[in-house]
């Protein structure tokens, strides 16, 4: 938007745009939406996606007042039900299925663009503009909006599920200062204003607004930039704004008392974010935002490379950033003055810093000190300065410029979405454009070692390590990998390290137990389960606990543990295996049998049941059974060979020598030389003879 003196008359407005004209615009728009997000739709779950929806129990069923109440556990639907309850329609939707996840993103994005356009069409006609731009108003418009929406830039929000809380808050916050806009204008009926119309209108920006409270934090400065907005297009002056509608400006106050009550409710855990009291001061994350705010600008105008995580790390030193702390203040020193000499331009300032400041300020966000999503809405000023300056300079040379821009930019989208398609592929990308960035290493390593890429995923998970080794995450993921790849002791160093950091973590507690039980350590597992047990009571820390017990003897105990595992989870075959290698080691036999009988009822194919039940009955001549599991064995594992010797064993006992001796050769075969099978071998011969 071009700067002008402010205009208090109140001329003939402009004339309108045909509907078919607008209609035709906002059809283009939302096409060109869909078709530069279209291969989007199939991107995997990542990054903060976990929490918020896969693993989040909440929105399990639409109806419930659950979707009404996140989980409080600092994930980014913490605080937010509005959010909370779009993830619950998707649910009932799709399920774990991502497509109407992003779908529903896509949507939101083309409603946030079109309410956009039609904000800038009646700004452009407002008084102050009306002669300049009143004209190409709707163009214009269009030609802002289409840019802000196949910007590149935008990709992390839509893309990214969890980023919802920054597109859906964005619409709400166009849609109160649109209908804002619609009130205090007053829509014309028959020629005259119609005063119910006009109340309706002002009663829509307190609804959403108040809906924007109830979906990101961001929706706190909506008020002050509705009155802003007010003082420099509509009333002329603060004063008479609030003589106007001072009713309205209450009403929208009054929707804070609601953010206020979403984070006292929380109990703080939204805040989980900041950095107060975790050795981030207010100073060191000022400075890293200098750098953050000369970043977004230049990626507002020249989108590469495009970032996923730029990690957590601040500034320590004014040194490091003096030149963008110079810009930073440099452009703040300028909307100061052009709020009060130029109010377009600083309207335009003012958008752009009002809106990052919850962000982008004094109030430390350590899970990301740096995010490309949060220019999502502060984009537009960017845009709506741009394009409406280059067309009066420029005329209609411009359009055609701007139509080709629009074009490159939605083309560069769609590249950037293919960056999405799986895991490994957008970490990768990312730890290559931001190397510092140690999430995205620690990310990147653990898609690779789900694809079973051991030594490159080690690699990154040690320089995730190195580029802060106080990463709890990374230390605790690179000990499951490690422990998966058999790399026991290599793993309980990290695991130690990870417990050190946060005493608390009961998974890595119960991890470290794992580790230590795989180097058959179980005295050692004991303590580290028992911890975990207190921090995180569940099926699967009872049961392994009673594994550890029943490996040091200590059968009652075990058996304790196994049964609460068992109570939880009734359908855990291998706890009934444990239960009865406790009673087995107590001297229970027939308990052991029934609870080796019940672990092959749930999972008849449990290769260890079949062998210790197998055993118990051959012991007790019960032959015949016994003979069945052994045969059950060597069809589940041809390879066995003890099991072909016990077949063996038990077919000489009753009497099948012939048969005996196939088995005994097949044992024999795939483990030669093994003394007792060469004797018992001997011995079916001797009897076949």
């Amino acid at each position: 938007m071009a700067s002008a003196n402010p205009v208090h008359s109140e001329p003939a407005p402009a004339a309108a745009p045909s509907s078919l004209t607008s209609w035709v615009l906002a059809a283009a728009l939302v096409c060109a939406v869909a078709l530069a997000y279209w291969n989007s739709l199939h991107a995997p779950f990542l990054f903060d996606d976990t929490g918020a929806v896969v693993n989040n129990p909440t929105i399990r069923q639409l109806g419930s007042l659950a979707t009404l109440d996140p989980p409080a556990d600092g994930s980014t639907t913490t605080g937010r039900p509005v959010v909370n309850l779009s993830y619950a329609l998707n649910y009932a939707i799709s399920g774990d299925n991502v497509w109407s996840y992003h779908a529903l993103n896509v949507a939101i994005h083309a409603l946030a663009a079109l309410t956009l356009m039609g904000l800038l069409r009646r700004t452009f006609r407002s008084a102050i503009l009306r002669a300049r731009f009143g004209a190409n108003a709707s163009l214009l418009a269009f030609l802002s909006a289409l840019l802000w929406a196949l910007h590149p830039l935008q990709t992390e929000t839509v893309v990214c599920v969890a980023q919802r809380t920054e597109s859906l808050c964005s619409l709400f916050y166009l849609l109160t200062l649109y209908t804002f806009v619609r009130g205090a204008d007053g829509e014309p009926v028959d020629g005259q204003p119609s005063r119910r119309l006009r109340l309706v209108w002002l009663s829509l920006p307190v609804a959403f607004c108040l809906i924007g409270m109830a979906t990101k934090e961001v929706m706190v400065t909506a008020p002050l930039i509705v009155l802003l907005y007010d003082r420099t297009f509509l009333a002329g002056s603060f004063a008479a704004a609030w003589h106007r509608r001072r009713g309205t400006y209450t009403a929208l106050a009054s929707t804070w008392l609601l953010l206020a009550w979403l984070l006292l409710r929380g109990g703080g855990s939204r805040g989980v974010a900041a950095g107060f009291g975790l050795g981030i001061s207010w100073w060191n994350y000022l400075l890293k935002q200098c750098e953050a705010l000369v970043l977004y600008l230049r990626l507002s105008f020249w989108p590469h490379p495009l970032v996923l995580d730029y990690g957590n790390d601040v500034v320590h030193s004014i040194g490091d950033v003096w030149c963008q702390g110079l810009c930073v203040l440099a452009l703040l020193a300028a909307t100061a003055w052009a709020l009060c000499r130029r109010p377009v331009l600083g309207f335009v300032g003012a958008w752009f810093f009002i809106i990052l400041a919850p962000s982008s300020s004094v109030v430390p966000l350590v899970t990301q000190t740096m995010a490309e999503h949060r220019m999502y809405l502060p984009l537009a000023a960017v845009l709506c300065l741009l394009v409406p300056t280059a067309h009066h300079f420029f005329g209609p040379r411009a359009r055609w410029a701007f139509a080709a821009i629009a074009i490159v930019l939605g083309l560069t989208t769609a590249a950037r979405n293919r960056d999405y398609r799986d895991l490994t592929t957008i970490w990768s990308e990312t730890a290559t454009s931001y190397p510092r960035s140690a999430r995205a290493h620690n990310n990147l390593a653990w898609a690779l070692q789900r694809q079973g890429q051991s030594n490159l995923a080690n690699t990154h998970f040690a320089r995730a390590v190195e580029l802060q080794p106080s990463y709890v995450s990374a230390r605790y993921n690179w000990g499951v990998a490690l422990l998966d790849q058999g790399r026991g002791a290599e793993a309980i160093a990290q695991f130690e390290a990870a417990v050190q950091l946060a005493p608390d973590h009961a998974d890595a507690h119960l991890n470290l137990g794992n580790a230590l039980m795989q180097l058959q350590r179980a005295a050692d597992a004991v303590s580290h389960y028992e911890t975990a047990l207190r921090l995180r009571p569940g099926a699967d820390v009872h049961y392994d606990l009673g594994v550890a017990l029943v490996d040091l003897g200590r059968t009652d105990e075990a058996s304790a543990q196994l049964r609460a595992a068992l109570q939880l989870h009734p359908g855990l075959p291998d706890a009934h295996y444990q239960l009865g290698r406790a009673a087995e080691a107590a001297g229970r036999s027939t308990e052991a049998e029934t609870d080796y009988a019940a672990a092959l009822r749930l999972a008849p194919d449990h290769l260890a049941a079949h062998r210790k039940l197998g055993l118990l009955l051959a012991r007790s001549d019960r032959l015949a059974p016994a003979a069945e599991h052994f045969r059950a064995i060597v069809r589940l594992a041809p390879t066995d060979a003890d099991a072909h010797a016990n077949l063996g064993n038990v077919l000489l006992l009753q009497n099948q020598p012939r048969e005996a001796i196939a088995q005994y050769e097949e044992a024999l075969r795939l483990r030669p030389n093994d003394p007792r099978t060469l004797e018992n071998l001997q011995v079916a011969r001797e009897a076949a003879h």
